[in-house]
């Protein structure tokens, strides 16, 4: 007697639905980080060192900014807080040299309108060499009191 096996042969299949998840998590991908190469638009030409040392006599005018907005520049107080002001005590300092680098520092407290006005004052007077100082951002080491 022959006994017949009443199930379905196993046929094989190729189940289509991860294929799709894993095709559609490679287009986001591939989608999100094209989105990065926006900036390679930017047609930058970046400045060439010579190799030479700085002229170290070429010292940087210092502009300092105190938490209440109060301008310094060298070693002098400017008294008024106004842009006609600073302007005035720049000029007193740095003379006609416009190409002297001038190195702003400002308080971490300083209000925001303080340090645009000095901005403002360099960039009447001419001055385009500008820099900003700040800090090193101290990281607790671990096991120091």
């Amino acid at each position: 007697m022959r006994i017949r096996d009443f199930r379905e042969d196993d046929t094989p299949e190729i189940n289509l639905v991860p294929l799709i998840d894993v095709v559609l998590c490679l287009l986001i991908f591939f989608v999100v980080t094209t989105t990065f190469d926006a900036r390679s638009v930017l047609k930058l030409e970046l400045p060439r060192a010579n190799g030479q040392p700085a002229d170290p006599q070429a010292q940087p005018l210092g502009i300092l900014i105190n938490a209440q907005g109060r301008y310094f520049v060298g070693d002098r107080e400017v008294l008024r807080t106004d842009v006609e002001s600073l302007k005035q005590a720049l000029r007193d300092v740095a003379g006609n040299d416009r190409e002297r680098v001038v190195l702003v520092r400002a308080d971490a407290r300083t209000p925001w309108q303080a340090v645009v006005t000095a901005y403002e004052a360099l960039a009447q007077l001419g001055f385009r060499k500008v820099a900003n100082a700040t800090a090193p951002q101290v990281t607790p080491q671990v096991g120091t009191p």
